[in-house]
């Protein structure tokens, strides 16, 4: 059983991750750390881990744990990467990874200096609804790719929550912009060549809060808004000349309804529906990880590829700065 260590008592922690990491096939979270005490006890005492630490330090230095998750700010993930890798332990983080595709380079040299797994968390990848869309695509089932579309959107503006303080790395596409990239990107195997963008940030946060992309893949285009502060929303469609993709529940599984796929005809004369009930995505990500570890040849998220999808989001900065097109 891989042991997990948690660091910090982060709501997407308590809320998705933790529970699923407990029943996961092939692991367990034996520690938990905060930097209050009595909140490591009590995370610690509600899903039943035995060890409660009163710092990260702490946590990374115990002999009952393997490797960690780090659910931190995201402008603490790239520092404690790096002190979890050095500690020897293995390393899930969050996503984003970073807020520069520069500063993920020393999360690779800590990694490959110490032989440890250092992975992004993007569980999206690990769900057979993603599988099944990159199989669909790969096999011809829409004829030829003309074109990626994509949304996803929530509203918060509560000025204490860390997506809107940029001190800790908030914003909204290093919050969600990351996913319509990723998944776009899991899905062809192609990366964009260039960008357009139209970013807005809000006057009293200073975040990103909406931003308007368009992609160039070469032989097809992608085009995506995402926003923190619209209406929610969750919507990636990949279509061809022959029939296009539509995935109704494309990031968080099952909030928006039913994890689908749906096929349609070209002339909408069938639609098949791929439905894959509950899907535990995190749980997947979790089992995936700790098989890696133990040495089986199971894909998993590459700091590599991390690199590759922050390119784009930098880009996507960079190009809202003028018009024409960016280079990723």
């Amino acid at each position: 059983m891989f042991r997990w260590g948690i660091l910090s008592t982060a709501k997407i922690g308590r809320e998705f991750v933790i529970p699923q990491l407990q029943d996961a096939e092939n692991g367990v979270v034996t520690a938990i750390a905060s930097r209050d005490e009595s909140r490591a006890k009590a995370v610690a005492a509600r899903f039943g881990i035995p060890h409660a630490f009163a710092s990260y330090e702490a946590l990374l230095a115990s002999s009952e744990v393997d490797g960690v998750y780090i659910p931190l700010p995201t402008s603490q993930h790239v520092e404690w990467a790096v002190k979890a890798a050095d500690a020897g332990k293995h390393v899930l983080v969050e996503k984003p990874l970073a807020l520069d595709a520069g500063d993920i380079r020393q999360v690779i040299e800590a990694r490959d200096r110490n032989g440890v797994l250092v992975c992004e968390a993007f569980m999206v990848t690990y769900h057979p609804q993603w599988l099944k869309v990159r199989e669909l695509v790969a096999e011809g089932a829409i004829g030829r790719l003309r074109h990626v579309q994509g949304a996803f959107s929530y509203h918060n503006v509560d000025p204490q929550n860390m997506r809107n303080r940029p001190e800790l790395g908030g914003g909204g596409l290093p919050d969600i912009g990351v996913y319509p990239t990723v998944t776009a990107r899991f899905v062809t195997g192609r990366e964009p060549q260039r960008i357009q963008a139209v970013v807005e940030r809000d006057p009293s946060f200073g975040t990103d809060i909406y931003a308007s992309v368009k992609a160039d893949f070469g032989d097809f285009e992608m085009s995506f808004y995402i926003s923190t502060q619209m209406a929610a929303r969750q919507t990636m469609v990949f279509h061809g000349d022959k029939g296009y993709v539509e995935v109704e529940t494309p990031f968080n599984s099952r909030v928006y309804g039913d994890d689908r796929v749906l096929l349609h005809s070209a002339d909408h004369a069938t639609t098949t529906v791929h439905r894959f009930g509950d899907v535990r995505q995190y749980r997947l990500q979790a089992e995936a990880f700790a098989r890696a570890v133990a040495g089986e040849d199971v894909p998993v998220f590459p700091l590599e590829d991390s690199i590759r999808n922050q390119k784009v989001i930098d880009a996507i900065f960079r190009a809202s700065e003028h018009d024409g097109w960016e280079p990723v």
